[in-house]
């Protein structure tokens, strides 16, 4: 028994601007099932069987705040001159460069996406050299170690290294981003990204989602109704949500 994540889900008041923001960021293409939900995906993607992640982005009524997400994905670039190349295009397609506080002389980029959702363009590192376009996704938390308690047992990806500043995680096929959950405060807004996560082939649904409020996770009602997946939290109270697989 075990989960997968399988989706970065981002809140937008216009879904399809923004993942067309994301899918040309990432070199990946637009699909949308259903209204208010527009995808960014890498060609051939099958959320049954994920390799890495994609993103997936619903509409909501209500703009993001002021206060920095939680959750924010790093963008890996393999030389200094792709790194400049390539916030050049992020700018050009929408994006704005922003403060969150970091020091003026770190060597990666901070910018929003059209809608304020913060991302980072990383300085060429040789542990991202094989990631793909996406080379973490990085949780806010406050403390790391019990996150990588939490997260451990709820996914079969691969804890790395784990301090009291972060912890670090991949898929155990060596492939896709890296999850780093990292020191830093409290929750104090809803999460406007999170992830999704998929049971393996063969696993219920059910099943799982019993083992993770044994885990320490909790049911969230954000008036989602009656669905096909469950919304819960972790014991921070990052929100995430289990999919059915049908």
């Amino acid at each position: 028994m075990t989960l997968r994540p399988v989706l970065v889900n981002i809140k937008a008041v216009d879904d399809s601007a923004v993942a067309r923001f994301w899918a040309e960021a990432l070199g990946w293409e637009v699909s949308g099932s259903e209204p208010g939900a527009t995808a960014a995906k890498p060609v051939g993607f099958d959320w049954l069987q994920p390799v890495g992640v994609c993103i997936d982005v619903i509409a909501v009524p209500e703009p993001k705040t002021a206060t920095k997400n939680r959750v924010h994905l790093d963008l890996a670039t393999t030389s200094a001159a792709h790194q400049a190349e390539l916030v050049a295009r992020l700018k050009a397609l929408g994006a704005t460069p922003v403060d969150v506080g970091q020091d003026d002389d770190v060597p990666w980029a901070v910018l929003a996406d059209p809608e304020g959702n913060e991302f980072c363009v990383l300085e060429p590192r040789e542990s991202h050299r094989d990631t793909g376009p996406i080379a973490v996704i990085v949780v806010d938390c406050v403390d790391p170690r019990a996150m990588a308690r939490f997260w451990g047992e709820a996914i079969d990806w691969t804890l790395h290294e784990v301090t009291d500043d972060h912890a670090l995680f991949r898929s155990a096929k060596g492939v896709g981003p890296y999850l780093e959950f990292l020191r830093t405060g409290v929750k104090t807004v809803p999460d406007r990204i999170h992830l999704d996560l998929v049971p393996e082939p063969g696993d219920d649904k059910a099943a799982e989602v019993a083992r993770l409020r044994a885990l320490g996770a909790t049911d969230l009602d954000v008036g989602q109704g009656d669905v096909p997946w469950t919304c819960l939290t972790d014991p921070e109270g990052h929100e995430f949500c289990v999919l059915a697989r049908s």
